[in-house]
């Protein structure tokens, strides 16, 4: 069996599309369907319904993905054991997180790791859950929760705090919320509830102590920027409040704390660039720990 064909249809069944796989793996589109086609042929089974919305694998596609998976652990292994340095760090690692941690953090700690292994391609995805994982879509994946089954490697990062901010230009006009009662009558920004990937994430609640929202996004880069825009009040990362001038805490008894986890596969945690920017990582949050809380 052609190991390139195994590893065009992990990334099919990963992707849920040839085109997107395609473009993962910097292959043509005709590449991977004839090599999918081939991988069909050799094992008697068709793999994947194709749709017009993408690739769905049939009941065959799913008992070979785990034996597909094996192989690549296999592959894997056995590249970290006999690869020399230079193959070991090759190559990319793909990262995902929470958007405000990934844009308030991590897109400003990998430079000096950049430099220091040039052939290394550092990839950061909103995917704060362990499933992508599992299915190998992420090498690397920060979540609020630490998984309780799997074969997943997983360390707390750090604890984090939270608190309830307004900008400058809000409290000019409306003046800042004396008690938390007070919050009933403003204008409030939170989360969308059907997109919160985690009951951590019920802070929101918490610090408003039930009073409802106005204004909800599921992103939370854009929560701020319409707290910077003085649309209303909203809870913030004290770690990304402080990155901005204009935004001021108001309730400071209003506190809510929450924590990063970091978790890697067990089987390819061992691959030379997969630790490094493990390493780097943890070793970053270790020396910022006073940021965040």
């Amino acid at each position: 069996m052609d190991w390139d064909n195994v590893r065009v249809f992990l990334a099919v069944a990963r992707a849920g599309q040839f085109v997107a796989a395609a473009k993962r793996l910097r292959l043509d589109h005709a590449t991977v369907s004839r090599r999918i086609a081939a991988l069909e042929a050799s094992l008697g089974a068709r793999l994947f319904d194709r749709r017009t919305t993408g690739a769905k694998l049939t009941a065959a596609g799913e008992r070979f993905l785990s034996a597909a998976e094996q192989m690549e652990s296999a592959f894997l292994h056995a590249q970290s054991e006999l690869g020399d340095k230079d193959v070991e760090m090759t190559g990319s690692v793909r990262i995902g997180a929470p958007d405000g941690f990934s844009t308030y953090y991590l897109a400003h700690v990998f430079g000096d790791f950049l430099a220091r292994h040039p052939g290394v391609l550092i990839q950061l995805v909103p995917i704060p859950q362990v499933i992508p994982l599992a299915r190998r879509e992420v090498d690397i994946v920060v979540v609020l929760d630490k998984p309780e089954a799997g074969r997943f490697f997983a360390r707390k990062l750090t604890d984090y705090s939270l608190g309830v901010y307004a900008s400058r230009d809000y409290l000019a006009k409306h003046g800042a919320p004396k008690d938390v009662a007070a919050l009933a009558s403003r204008r409030l920004i939170g989360h969308v509830e059907e997109h919160a990937f985690s009951a951590a994430l019920d802070y929101v609640r918490e610090l408003f102590g039930g009073a409802p929202t106005a204004f909800e996004c599921a992103s939370v880069v854009t929560q701020i920027e319409a707290l910077r825009a003085g649309l209303g009040l909203g809870v913030v990362h004290d770690y990304i409040a402080h990155r901005f001038d204009d935004l001021t805490r108001v309730l400071p008894e209003r506190r809510a704390e929450r924590s990063y986890w970091i978790v890697t596969h067990e089987d390819t945690r061992g691959l030379g660039r997969i630790r490094a920017a493990h390493e780097h990582l943890v070793a970053c949050v270790e020396r910022d720990r006073k940021m965040f809380t």
